[in-house]
C-alpha cells in the first residue's frame, strides 16, 4: 500500500526533527521533504507533490496562511494540515476559509498526529478539540461578517503580512519574486482597499485580524 507522503514546513529545526522521529514510527507515513518558510514549502510541494503538508503559521518571509492560499490554488490535491502553537480564533477561521484539512496545536504531538494525518489524507477535517469547541461550540461555525480583509487578493494578503512585519519594498519584492515597482503597487492597493494611511494603522489592522501576532 502506498505511503502517505508528507512535507513538514516549520522554521524550527528541533520541531521538524521531533515530528520526523514521531512519524518514522508510522509504517504508512513517509516524510519526503522539509521547509523553513512558506516560499520553500510551496517550492517543495511543486516538486514533490506530497499528500499532506504540516504547515506552521509564523515563519520568516512568506507565512503559513499566505503559503496555504497559494498551495490551495496551485496544488489542490495536496492537503494542508496546520500544526501551530496559536489557538487564536482569527487564525483558525481564516485557515478554515482557505480550505485546510485540519488545525492542530503543537501540544498534541504524540499518537494523535499520525491518526490526524491519516484522516486528513482520507479527506476528513481534523480539528484540535480546543479549536473545535471554540469554532463549533454552538453547533454552527462562526458566520463570516463583511470584512475588508476579504477584499484583498491572495497576493495582497501576502503583502499585508510582509509590510506589517516591517519588510521593505525591496525585501517584499524578493519574497514574492517580483519587481520593486510591482511590490510597491501591491502595497498601495492594500492601503487603498483597507482605507489605511500609514504603516502603524496597517500593523494594528494585521494584529486585530490575526494576520500577524504580537509575538512575531
Amino acid at each position: 500500500m502506498a505511503k502517505i507522503r508528507v512535507v513538514i514546513a516549520d522554521d524550527h529545526a528541533l520541531m521538524r526533527d521531533g515530528i520526523k522521529a514521531l512519524l518514522k514510527l508510522a509504517d504508512d507515513i513517509e516524510v519526503v521533504g522539509e521547509a523553513t518558510d512558506g516560499r520553500e514549502a510551496i517550492e517543495q510541494c511543486r516538486r514533490l507533490k506530497p499528500d499532506i503538508v504540516l504547515m506552521d503559521i509564523a515563519m520568516p518571509g512568506l507565512g503559513g496562511l499566505e503559503a496555504t492560499l497559494e498551495l490551495r490554488r496551485e496544488l489542490p490535491a495536496t492537503r494542508v494540515l496546520v500544526l501551530t502553537q496559536y489557538d487564536n480564533q482569527e487564525y483558525v477561521h481564516r485557515f478554515l476559509k482557505a480550505g485546510i484539512a485540519g488545525y492542530l496545536l503543537k501540544g498534541m504531538l504524540g499518537a494523535e498526529l499520525p491518526a490526524a494525518i491519516r484522516s486528513a489524507a482520507r479527506g476528513g477535517l481534523v480539528l484540535d478539540p480546543k479549536v473545535a469547541m471554540e469554532e463549533y461550540g454552538s453547533g454552527q461555525p462562526r458566520e463570516a461578517v463583511e470584512d475588508p480583509y476579504e477584499l484583498l487578493t491572495p497576493r495582497e494578503k501576502q503583502v499585508l503580512r510582509l509590510v506589517a512585519l516591517g519588510q521593505s519594498n525591496k525585501e517584499i519584492a524578493g519574497v514574492l519574486g517580483t519587481s520593486v515597482k510591482t511590490a510597491m503597487s501591491h502595497r498601495e492597493h492594500v492601503m487603498e482597499k483597507l482605507n489605511l494611511h500609514n504603516r502603524t494603522d496597517l500593523i494594528k489592522f494585521a494584529i486585530k485580524k490575526g494576520v500577524i501576532s504580537v509575538e512575531q
